[in-house]
């Protein structure tokens, strides 16, 4: 039998937290017993905890803690189909199948981030414009309905239940093992090229010039700069390199407190923006870099999140229209420059093809994301970034939310009814729940 205790657990941005009863399954196997043990209560899985809001919190019901189910089953050279548990992370993936050629098709900006989370949230990478989202590289998924039973669930033969699973927030039920392919590549390695960027029309220019030539295109925007220099930054645009580079341990550090509320003002973020925009010399620099290094630079200092103190913080990541991106953006930039409140990680990509799920987030388009301090005023500044998402043709990322309204969301995703038919025919009884599903209201019609 399983073995409850009760847990707080929070999202990456530790603003928002539940105290839920949380089992730690160490077989698939034992899922049948949580499942049948858990009758009338509310359950969700819970990967790494790296969505940064409520998504995979359910407050009073109960969480099944996945990390140990993280075992590799099954590998085919021939085709690169890999099946997984659904708690290997994707710096498993990497680390174990690196050395013998092959990476992750796409891969989230953290390392740490479980498989099965990754089709909850159709997770993206910087190599979206080419390679799309991580459910148009799964091959199925094994998925525990809510009612305890189990279904290999393929795109083209389950596609509704497919479609609901991708991006669904894991209320379709529990993602038990993945079959996703796996792509070759000639090294462990990507040579990348850094060139500093004026503004946010010449970002546009940049992100046409390297959609073709780049796997992977990401930029990296002082959020403070205003009037001609409003969107400088930095673009970093990588691919395979034929060659590797020594594969030495990464030494990760440790943020071991929480900084003081102080320590994160303008001009703190202001010196950081400027020593980062200077890091690269003004004729640019192309360089070797481990895939690890390339893909997770965040990952090399674990508990990052502490540097925004015990109050925690807020995450905002759009996606807007290409034909509307260049307005729409240098009205976010200008709202949020006279603000103050300019974040540090603000990034920008391009987007290529849509994702394939009904809450899927991605889309064509270009994709903003910034954290926020939880400080006052916060709040008021993302509801303000959500209206001009909405007022845009755009989206916001469940897996980074913690401020949506019900309202906007129903605006931002057009296939949410769909979703909603699924959910009523496989859970009538309401059994997977999230803190964020009971925000949002996402098994209500509203009108």
């Amino acid at each position: 039998m399983p073995i409850w205790a009760q847990k707080e657990l929070a999202g990456w941005g530790r603003v928002l937290r539940a105290r839920s009863a949380v089992a730690r399954p160490e077989r698939i196997r034992d899922l049948a017993a949580i499942f049948a043990g858990a009758q009338g209560d509310s359950l969700l899985a819970y990967g790494a905890g790296r969505s940064y809001g409520d998504a995979a919190l359910n407050s009073g019901g109960r969480a099944v803690l996945m990390g140990r189910l993280n075992r590799f089953l099954a590998f085919d050279p021939g085709s690169g189909e890999l099946v997984a548990e659904a708690g290997a992370t994707f710096a498993d993936v990497l680390d174990t199948f690196l050395p013998h050629g092959f990476a992750p098709p796409v891969v989230p900006g953290t390392g740490f981030a479980t498989l099965g989370g990754g089709v909850a949230n159709d997770v993206h990478g910087k190599n979206h414009h080419q390679a799309g989202s991580l459910g148009q590289h799964l091959e199925w998924f094994d998925l525990r309905l809510p009612g305890g039973e189990v279904y290999r669930i393929e795109p083209a033969r389950d596609e509704a239940l497919f479609k609901a699973t991708l991006g669904g927030i894991g209320l379709t039920g529990v993602i038990e093992r993945v079959c996703i392919r796996l792509k070759q590549v000639p090294s462990n390695a990507v040579t990348v090229r850094k060139r500093r960027i004026a503004n946010l029309d010449e970002f546009f220019v940049a992100f046409d010039e390297e959609r073709d030539r780049s796997h992977y295109v990401v930029g990296w925007i002082d959020a403070l700069a205003r009037g001609a220099a409003t969107g400088r930054g930095i673009l970093e645009a990588a691919s395979p390199a034929a060659e590797g580079v020594e594969a030495a341990p990464r030494k990760a550090r440790r943020i071991p407190i929480d900084f003081p509320a102080f320590a994160l003002n303008p001009l703190s973020v202001r010196m950081f923006n400027q020593a980062y925009w200077s890091r690269v010399p003004s004729g640019g620099l192309e360089r070797r870099s481990a895939y690890g290094e390339f893909f997770f630079p965040l990952d090399a200092l674990q508990d990052w999140n502490r540097i925004y103190g015990k109050r925690g913080f807020h995450q905002f990541q759009c996606v807007v229209p290409f034909a509307e991106g260049p307005a729409a953006l240098a009205k976010m930039l200008e709202v949020i420059a006279k603000s103050g409140r300019g974040s540090f990680l603000a990034v920008l990509k391009a987007m290529g093809q849509a994702g394939l799920g009904y809450l899927s987030f991605p889309r064509p388009g270009y994709t903003l994301a910034l954290d926020f301090a939880n400080a006052r005023g916060a709040r008021e500044l993302i509801a303000l970034l959500e209206r001009l998402t909405c007022d845009h043709g755009g989206r916001t990322y469940l897996a980074k939310d913690s401020t949506l309204s019900a309202e906007n969301l129903r605006r931002m995703y057009p296939d949410l009814e769909r979703f909603q038919d699924v959910l009523a025919q496989i859970d009538p009884h309401l059994r997977m729940q999230s803190d964020m599903s009971r925000r949002l209201r996402l098994r209500e019609r509203l009108r």
